[in-house]
């Protein structure tokens, strides 16, 4: 028998409680505890939803087909494991040693992996009869191919030389990652935040970059070749003209327009404005603000009023929208992912005696929306993505979603 087939270990169902329940113990700091040594385990295709396995000790363990969602490997070493396949759905790898494991084709939507280190490893193993040999899963070490991380925290992640193919990173949050030397060839990065990424001699060939945040991000030693980078968005400019008036005055003109009902000031009908100058439209007074398409991503617009307001087509990705009046506002084909609208009103506006404006996010994605709270009574959701959007205690009566099949 070989080195490697030695190597791993079988572990019956009572002794992974046992090792679990000492584990639970070590971390609560209680008699008994003992801190989880699973290293070159044979965890293959278990059922280990929601476990806590934080500090735990997993070097060159076989998890491959295991089922961890919602499990929690925060700090943990998983220097050379394999996960392959895994099931990783909302499960926290924060600031694990990830370090040549093999997570291809495994499903991290939604993971946590801030500032987990990916980059390549190897565990050499000593065989008495070929010498050292190094501990390989299929497909290689260190590798993210065709893996799902949509959604995922990867900010801050050490992925310097990791080879992500055809991986999945739609919306996912690579902020200051850390990419330099990784292959990331026909990757989808579409809406993926990389501010602050650092991907010197990255291969991004063929990648799908499109609308993703690309502030203070360097292209100049990355092979981008073949890369759609359509709608990218990169950093604001320092000030925004229409028709050659500054914006805040066109906004103070607007405001002025809406206190004075129409006697004073005017109505701002633009499109396609970058709002991220302005820095902070916290309980702005904008109702009827004409808008299509226009940048308001990471903006604080904490109770704003934006009642009967057309924001259709508009990137309002990550913006804080918290206790906002969008009653009856057009919000169609618009970019809500991460935006916070706890306590929103997205209910029908009256226009008019009988007469009433209906909220319309048709087409919108609402991926990650927190909208705990929101009142939106007879809002439109035809077509809208509400994956994993926070809905707990959201007033949807009479609200329109796409029938069921």
């Amino acid at each position: 028998m070989s080195a490697v087939a030695k190597l791993f270990r079988s572990l019956e169902p009572q002794a992974l409680r046992r090792a679990l329940e000492e584990h639970r113990r070590y971390l609560t700091h209680r008699t008994g505890g003992r801190r989880a040594s699973l290293a070159y385990a044979d965890l293959s295709g278990y059922r280990l939803e929601g476990v806590d396995l934080r500090d735990a000790d997993l070097s060159g363990a076989r998890l491959s087909g295991a089922m961890l969602a919602g499990a929690n490997f925060d700090n943990a070493i998983l220097f050379g494991a394999d996960l392959r396949d895994c099931d990783l759905r909302h499960a926290s790898l924060a600031k694990a040693d990830l370090r040549g494991a093999s997570l291809r084709g495994a499903n991290l939507v939604g993971a946590n992996l801030a500032g987990c280190d990916l980059r390549e490893g190897r565990i050499a193993l000593q065989d008495r009869n070929e010498g050292f040999r190094y501990l390989d899963h299929a497909g290689g070490p260190g590798e993210l191919n065709f893996a799902v991380l949509t959604g995922a925290d990867l900010s801050g992640a050490q992925m310097t030389g990791a080879s992500a193919l055809a991986t999945d990173f739609t919306d996912a949050n690579l902020s200051d990652a850390q990419l330099g030397g990784a292959r990331l060839i026909k990757a989808k990065l579409d809406g993926a935040d990389l501010t602050g990424a650092q991907i010197a001699g990255a291969d991004l060939s063929g990648a799908s970059l499109k609308r993703a945040i690309l502030i203070s991000v360097d292209f100049s030693f990355a092979t981008v070749e073949g890369a759609d980078m359509s709608d990218v968005l990169r950093a604001p400019p320092s000030v925004v003209y229409v028709d050659d008036q500054p914006l805040d005055q066109v906004l103070a003109a607007h405001e002025a327009f809406c206190d004075s009902h129409g006697r004073r000031g005017a109505a701002a009908r633009i499109s396609a404005v970058d709002f991220r100058p302005i820095g902070s439209l916290k309980r702005r007074r904008l109702s009827g603000l004409i808008a299509p398409g226009s940048v308001f991503f990471g903006l604080n617009m904490e109770g704003v009023e934006l009642q009967g307001a057309d924001l259709s087509r508009c990137d309002l990705r990550g913006a804080n929208l918290r206790l906002a009046d969008l009653r009856g506002a057009r919000l169609v084909d618009a970019q809500l992912t991460r935006a916070d609208l706890r306590g929103a009103l997205l209910g029908p506006l009256e226009i008019g005696k009988g007469r009433f404006l209906c909220a319309d996010l048709s087409r919108a994605n609402l991926r990650r929306t927190d909208l705990r709270k929101a009142y939106a009574v007879r809002a439109r959701f035809l077509e809208a993505d509400l994956s994993d959007a926070r809905l707990e205690a959201c007033v949807l009566t009479d609200a329109e979603f796409e029938p069921q099949p």
